[in-house]
């Protein structure tokens, strides 16, 4: 029998010739094994190393990645607590003291009409007081120690703290 280059003995062999196959038996088996082994040889995975390697890589890119990511955050939740400040709630409390004369001494007579108010038209807010986004009530006064003819309107920010320097204002305070 011949063997081809790799000392196997082919399955089947070719008379190009006359165009006629001959098989050898028992050839069948060893092209076979042959053949499982090149299979198990492509199925493994990756090595430890490799794995490692993809993880510690995506360790240094979540480290570079998150921090950006989260001051943008808080970011957002600022410009979200003066947007309620300055907006909807400013809005509200406008419309109050344009119906009424004066402004509420109290965020929850935007919605439920106190006694004692002449030409209450509301409710001023449609989905109720919201919290501020870091979960906390926002802080109202009127009449204002900082704005005295109107009212004053903060959010105590992430802190939670009120009177610090990352509470969100309707007012500009110079230090």
């Amino acid at each position: 029998m011949k063997k081809n280059n790799r000392g196997l003995i082919p399955l089947e062999t070719t008379n190009h010739r006359l165009g006629e196959r001959r098989f050898y038996p028992g050839t069948h088996t060893l092209l076979l094994l042959r053949r499982r082994q090149n299979k198990k040889q492509s199925l493994t995975g990756f090595t430890m190393i490799e794995i490692l390697l993809v993880v510690i890589i995506i360790g240094i890119l979540a480290s570079l990645i998150v921090p950006r990511l989260s001051g943008r955050s808080e970011e957002a939740r600022r410009q979200a607590a003066k947007a309620d400040i300055m907006g909807g709630l400013a809005l509200a409390l406008d419309l109050y003291e344009a119906d009424t004369g004066k402004y509420p001494s109290q965020l929850n007579d935007l919605l439920k009409e106190p006694s004692g108010v002449n030409n209450w038209r509301g409710p001023y807010l449609k989905r109720g007081i919201s919290k501020d986004p870091w979960g906390s009530d926002y802080v109202y006064q009127a009449p204002g120690i900082y704005n005295t003819e109107s009212y004053d309107l903060f959010s105590s920010g992430p802190d939670r703290k009120e009177g610090t320097d990352d509470d969100v204002t309707n007012w500009n305070v110079e230090t």
